[in-house]
């Protein structure tokens, strides 16, 4: 596999480890999503400075209002972190080409 087909197949992994522990599999339940997010983003949660941070990111991310999150979901956080993260690697690369 590629690198890229790697990385895919991890995000669908990592979903479905979280999402099969209340034996629905198909979405993240509340206590799911936070054990996700404190397990696999813990420097992401370390930097929010609201302590209601992971109920607010999961009722954003709650399109279909049913208070879980579905893959489709998840995969709007990691695209939103991914652009974030991006966009702080291009300052990054920036700075140092200016030394």
């Amino acid at each position: 596999m590629t690198e890229l087909e790697k990385c895919m197949e991890s995000l669908i992994t990592i979903f479905h480890h979280y999402a099969d522990e209340d034996s629905d599999g198909k979405s993240l339940s509340k206590k799911e999503f936070s054990k996700l997010l404190e397990t696999e983003l813990p420097n992401f949660l370390k930097s929010q400075k609201d302590p209601k941070a992971v109920e607010k990111i999961r009722k954003d991310l709650d399109q279909n209002g049913d208070s879980k999150v579905d893959f489709e979901e998840f995969m709007s956080l990691v695209v939103g972190l991914s652009m974030s993260c991006e966009k702080m690697f291009v300052l990054h690369q920036q700075k140092k080409c200016k030394k």
